[in-house]
């Protein structure tokens, strides 16, 4: 049975970051999409604590914070008082065992959808680069190819000429 989507890719997309080399979500992103208060995403992934190590959910640290405040509108007046929290795929795979509403359930499958989306993405991304890398070193080969032979055609070419003007030299001695 395939689900409507409930949010649209664009707005899920633009609700992933990158920290520490990961594609994260966070937790106020996450909740708001989920349809509940941060406080309660919180609470149950303090209860399930064991189902998230450190490479399924970690709490941005105070530069990644002031980073991503930097990047974002905010206002200087409210805002959260704790670090938050960044869900990696996993993490947000993992969030659906815990949060068991219809909503979250339809969300979660729709944002692990978009990760599978931007890794399939990159990895052709990266055989684009690798053919162009190898497309690249065949140039260079094929260059240093093309100018050993006008090396070796402006050889002949000197040494035709110099054939020509042994040929042409005013000769000495007996001249029949």
């Amino acid at each position: 049975m395939e689900l409507h989507a409930i949010v649209s890719e664009d707005v899920i997309l633009h609700k992933i970051y990158i920290f520490r080399g990961e594609k994260v979500m966070l937790d106020s992103d996450l909740a708001d999409l989920y349809g509940v208060q941060t406080k309660v995403l919180k609470q149950a992934v303090r209860r399930n604590l064991m189902r998230f190590p450190e490479d399924f959910m970690f709490n941005l640290n105070p530069q990644e914070f002031q980073h991503l405040r930097s990047q974002t509108v905010t206002s200087s007046w409210g805002g959260s008082r704790y670090l938050p929290m960044a869900f990696t795929e996993q993490g947000v795979a993992m969030l659906s065992s815990i949060l068991n509403t219809a909503r979250a359930i339809q969300v979660n499958i729709q944002i692990i959808r978009i990760f599978v989306k931007i890794r399939k993405y990159f990895r052709t991304s990266e055989e684009i680069m690798e053919k162009l890398s190898n497309f690249d070193r065949k140039i260079l080969e094929h260059d240093k190819a093309i100018a050993d032979v006008f090396e070796y055609l402006n050889e002949l070419d000197y040494l035709k000429q110099q054939e020509e003007l042994f040929k042409n030299r005013k000769r000495i001695g007996f001249k029949p």
